[in-house]
């Protein structure tokens, strides 16, 4: 669509510090992002700014030193770390006669590339979508109008009108597909929440462990690998909890710090994933120097999406990576589990997780020994149903003494089947 060079495989990088810390950037994430999206770096250049040019983004003796190193390494393809605006993207590719993308069209690509289900490629296509729409009116240079005279008149659009049009109505379907996405996962949502069946999410910052931890904690196969955004799609799976039951695990997309704004609105369906959760796990890698940098990332993410108020339990992964640390559970002042140290990798700590997990979800525990006469076979039997008995045996008068173990819930749904109230029945003190 665009009349610009043709992408290519060997990219120049560049990265400016600026004295802003809002709009300071981490090169060695970039370079992440770039072996991720499958380009070869030929070089990075660097330099600092007060604040970025309004023509070129860089100053002009930085734009030489691009320009030559380009010329000099045969680069096709230049790649700035930042967010550049239409104007100065445009600007930079005319002068340095190759593409030139920025920080958010390298995530949209890696999203493109990672995308396996039909809604995904639909959320990424949306992103693509409305990245260009803002990029038409510098990606044309002919925008002569359509030919006039007897046999070739047009409508009197611009190619750049005519563009904006196809555009729109593209959007404007995708988003219809989107919504009807989002109704699905709604109904799927209410029949978890009228079988009372809790929902935990994976969220973190991308690169984390999270679908290596989903993985070791399901027992699933899903997609692994040391590289940003290998998860995009996202996937639930049945989790069995001590004392719970059944709960829903979900894996979603790393975050990143200054995520696009147009992919976090593209993904909503996904993310809603996250808003609706029963308790948010925050996979955390504690191997990382700037965890704390990528903490305060995510969680300004999930402040945009509206999850910020949802239960949290920090998980530092990758404990494998330290010397001389064990797994554990640290807890605040009123005794409740607030991080978790594991490693997905080898397992260790997974079982202290799934504990923590029960803990935060779960309702009071009933944990007595009951006296149930023959004639209360029936809640003796939903018991067994329930999988709450841990023992029972027989005493000379045909009674069942029973340790039960089980949500406080569970239980008063138990006893309102049977008709009983928990005053009817005899406790082993």
């Amino acid at each position: 669509m665009f009349d610009r060079p043709d992408s290519g495989e060997l990219a120049i990088l560049v990265h400016l510090d600026f004295s802003s810390e809002k709009e300071r950037e981490d090169p060695d994430e970039f370079k992440e992002l770039v072996a991720s999206a499958g380009l070869q770096e030929l070089a990075l250049i660097t330099g600092s700014r007060q604040r970025p040019d309004s023509k070129f983004f860089v100053g002009t003796g930085k734009l030489e030193e691009i320009k030559f190193e380009v010329q000099h390494a045969e680069a096709n393809l230049v790649l700035f770390n930042h967010a550049l605006s239409p104007s100065q993207q445009r600007n930079l590719e005319a002068e340095l006669e190759c593409r030139v993308v920025d920080r958010t069209g390298i995530i949209l690509d890696i999203f493109a590339q990672r995308a396996r289900t039909h809604e995904g490629n639909l959320q990424v296509e949306l992103a693509q979508l409305e990245y260009m729409s803002t990029r038409l009116i510098r990606g044309w240079t002919h925008l002569e109008r359509q030919k006039g005279g007897i046999g070739m008149r047009g409508p009197g659009e611009t190619q750049l009108e005519t563009d904006r049009r196809l555009l729109a109505a593209r959007i404007k379907t995708i988003k219809a597909r989107l919504e009807k996405v989002r109704k699905q996962r709604d109904q799927g949502r209410k029949a978890r929440v009228k079988a009372e069946v809790p929902t935990i999410s994976l969220v973190g910052y991308t690169n984390a462990g999270k679908s290596t931890l989903f993985n070791r904690v399901t027992e699933a196969d899903v997609y692994i690998a040391d590289q940003l955004f290998a998860t995009l799609d996202p996937t639930l799976r049945r989790l069995d909890l001590p004392d719970i039951g059944q709960a829903i695990l979900v894996d979603t997309v790393g975050f990143i710090r200054h995520l696009p704004h147009k992919l976090v609105s593209a993904f909503r369906a996904t993310l809603e994933e996250t808003c609706n959760a029963t308790l948010l796990l925050h996979v955390i890698d504690c191997h990382d120097e700037s965890r704390m940098d990528n903490i305060v990332q995510v969680e300004s993410v999930l402040e945009e999406i509206g999850a910020n108020d949802i239960p949290m339990l920090q998980v530092y992964n990758k404990l494998d990576l330290l010397d001389d640390r064990e797994s554990r559970v640290d807890r605040d002042e009123e005794g409740k589990p607030i991080r978790v140290w594991v490693s997905a990798h080898t397992g260790e700590g997974v079982e202290l997780l799934h504990d923590a997990i029960s803990e935060l979800v779960g309702d009071e525990i009933i944990h007595q020994t009951l006296i149930l006469k023959p004639q209360e076979g029936k809640l003796r039997a939903l018991l067994y149903s329930a999988t709450a008995i841990v023992s029972e045996k027989v005493d000379e008068q045909g009674n069942a003494i029973i340790e039960i173990r089980m949500q406080r819930a569970d239980f008063n749904r138990v006893l309102r089947q049977t008709n009983l109230k928990e005053s009817d029945l005899t406790f082993l003190v």
